[in-house]
């Protein structure tokens, strides 16, 4: 089911206003691609990517088409590992962020924790 266009204001609307908003749609984003969850990390990306720097502004940075990488994070695409790398790589930076991979503790989780 796709999300409503009241949702995705509201969306748009806190990211714009809640730093700590923008940096767990982010976090959350590139957890999903840690835990193998590649569709709710493209919904999570292109959700950040609309209310932040725009897809331009990184089509320009990984020198892809902008209407590309749209298409790489809908709900068909099929991004490798080498776009989502430098598509994540460039919000990171452009966020001021770095995140790193801390494995969990044994038989808590089997979900991996990124600490920025």
């Amino acid at each position: 089911m796709g999300l409503t266009r009241d949702f995705k204001k509201t969306v748009k609307d806190r990211a714009a206003r809640d730093p700590e908003f923008r940096n767990a749609l982010l976090t959350e984003a590139l957890e999903a691609i840690v835990c193998g969850d590649v569709d709710v990390a493209k919904v999570l990306l292109r959700d950040y990517i609309n209310v932040t720097v725009g897809f331009e502004s990184v089509g320009k940075a990984v020198d892809k088409d902008p209407k590309s990488l749209m298409r790489m994070l809908s709900d068909r695409g099929n991004p490798n590992i080498k776009n989502l790398c430098r598509v994540t790589r460039f919000l990171q930076k452009k966020a001021g962020v770095q995140f790193r991979v801390v494995p969990a503790k044994p038989k808590t989780t089997k979900k991996s924790k990124l600490v920025q």
